[in-house]
């Protein structure tokens, strides 16, 4: 586990060396921080990697922490490295599904066909 940031409302760790997990409020006062450190790991993988975001852990969904979701998202795409699964708390997926934001995610079929490939 590698920790990224550390703060009395948030917390952002990298587990297994693919699973960006953020755990607290993830809320407006920690979003920049979230999505900076987040950007900074994401830029580090090697082209081609793939990865996990894991927010089961974010206790109360905001646009905050979607803004930070959709960053990394972006971040990803232009360095080339592939999200093959976002879990989110109930909360939050409520949130995303109220959003229309569900296409933007990558689904079980997508993660099914990649696994064949």
């Amino acid at each position: 586990m590698n920790v990224l940031l550390e703060r009395d409302d948030a917390r952002l760790e990298v587990r297994d060396e693919r699973i960006l997990k953020v755990d607290g409020e993830a809320d407006f006062d920690s979003a920049a921080s979230l999505a900076a450190k987040g950007r900074e790991w994401l830029q580090s993988l090697p082209r081609d990697a793939e990865v996990e975001f894991d927010l089961t852990g974010v206790s109360c969904a905001s646009s905050a922490v979607l803004s930070v979701l959709l960053e990394w998202l972006r971040c990803a795409q232009s360095h080339g490295v592939h999200i093959v699964h976002v879990a989110l708390s109930s909360p939050l997926a409520r949130l995303t599904a109220m959003a229309g934001l569900d296409p933007l995610l990558p689904s079980d079929e997508t993660r099914a066909s990649s696994a064949t490939s």
